[in-house]
């Protein structure tokens, strides 16, 4: 219990396309002490992005309408701080055009199907960076 004293204001937003692995997500982060928002799909992130300031991203990489790659995008153009906060999920990263991404960029990924503990300990890891005073512009 001490550790929800600790963080009582981060907010995380989880990005999943599947309600049921974004609930899950969402709800094994709230028991940890975080508030967690979630959205069906990069533009709905984006949407809830514009209207609230998040501590983590939390991000399918395959989405309908606008999937994990084009998300990482919009945020890199309009709050590229955020990026050093953001984790991606996925079942499969062998897809040539996320091989390139996930190289190109060096973004997180926690693969699916992935234990609860990982999930809980690369969330207290991100969250536990020391966030340099330009992320908070």
């Amino acid at each position: 219990m001490m550790r929800q004293e600790l963080r009582p204001a981060l907010r995380i937003l989880v990005v999943d396309d599947e309600p049921a692995i974004a609930q899950l997500v969402a709800d094994v982060l709230e028991t940890e002490g975080y508030a967690v928002e979630t959205a069906a799909n990069g533009l709905i992130a984006l949407e809830k992005l514009e209207a609230c300031e998040y501590d983590l991203v939390l991000s399918d990489l395959r989405m309908p309408h606008l999937d994990g790659i084009g998300l990482y995008r919009e945020i890199e153009r309009r709050w590229p701080t955020l990026l050093a906060r953001m984790l991606f999920f996925s079942g499969s990263t062998t897809l040539p055009e996320y091989e390139s991404f996930l190289a190109e960029t060096a973004a997180r990924v926690l693969l699916k199907p992935f234990a609860l503990v990982d999930l809980q300990q690369v969330t207290r890891q991100v969250v536990a960076e020391p966030r340099r005073e330009s992320e908070r512009a």
